[in-house]
């Protein structure tokens, strides 16, 4: 058992910062928030820190979950920042779903002050979090991986080194990047049936046995049938990804049209006032179309 910090305490960073102190392991936590820190702890038993740097001070490896680069870099960087409190020889890894360059630039700070940093960002939701039951992506070096694995695998459900610095931001992209395209054309899939005049529930019986199955399909049909959208990752996140992806394209020459379609779709719905909603309201911008 190892101590450990944990920054961020979202929907996210709790539920997996409560699996940690759950396994045995002795965890310190940072929230902006003060009074979501204070009351995590009292809730699974831990401690709370009051700065980053408090938090990390003593830990063998520091985990955040935060909400963006600047956030990243906030919590990473400066006097109060966790760096500043870790030891040669320990281990940063950051879940947060950032660019590769802001992970690229502190891989370089924390290597220069003797600490690893593993970029290791996560998908399966709120729910995947709960349940431990997420899929983790990482970049970095291969014994830093090696030695941080243990501790992820406890709320990971697959856990995998995809290469070099940056490389786990690169493959959460990815996975932004094939959502995008699936919830949109699940969503059409669904709205053509509805205009149809056909039960939504029976076509996706039928059809999710087939080659259009998906978790997509299987774990948000029937909400986007109801038209229910208060579950899930935001639409404002989802944008806030999606522009990563698109920027890291115009950098590798990469072409993703329906990206970016899709992308100015979420503008649509965050005009409609879903900024909040979860992302299977796509749907919800085509009824509004009608």
């Amino acid at each position: 058992m190892a101590k450990l910090a944990f920054l961020g305490l979202g929907v996210m960073g709790g539920p997996m910062a409560g699996h940690l102190q759950k396994a045995g392991h002795d965890v310190s936590v940072y929230n902006r928030t003060a009074a979501k820190a204070a009351a995590w702890a009292k809730d699974y038993g831990g401690t709370h820190a009051t700065t980053p740097r408090a938090a990390a001070t003593g830990a063998q490896m520091v985990m955040a979950c935060v909400g963006n680069d600047d956030d990243l870099r906030a919590v990473c960087l400066g006097e109060d920042g966790a760096f500043a409190g870790m030891s040669a020889g320990t281990i940063f890894v950051d879940h947060t779903t950032v660019s590769a360059l802001v992970t690229r630039e502190l891989y370089a700070d924390a290597h220069a002050a003797g600490i690893s940093f593993v970029d290791a960002p996560i998908s399966g939701g709120q729910a995947g979090a709960e349940n431990a039951a997420l899929s983790i992506m990482c970049g970095g070096d291969q014994g830093a991986f090696d030695r941080a694995l243990p501790v992820m695998e406890v709320y990971a459900k697959i856990c995998r080194r995809i290469g070099d610095s940056g490389a786990g931001q690169l493959c959460k992209m990815s996975n932004q990047i094939a959502i995008a395209g699936l919830v949109q054309g699940l969503s059409e899939a669904l709205h053509f049936a509805e205009q149809a005049g056909l039960d939504g529930r029976a076509v996706v019986e039928v059809i999710s046995q087939g080659a259009a199955g998906s978790w997509q399909m299987a774990n948000r049909h029937e909400t986007m049938l109801d038209d229910h959208f208060e579950h899930g990752f935001a639409v404002d996140w989802m944008r806030k990804d999606l522009g990563i992806c698109l920027d890291a394209a115009n950098e590798t020459g990469a072409s993703l049209p329906v990206t970016a379609l899709v992308d100015q779709f979420y503008k649509e719905v965050q005009k409609l006032g879903g900024g909040r909603w979860d992302t299977s309201s796509l749907v919800k911008r085509l009824r509004a179309l009608d």
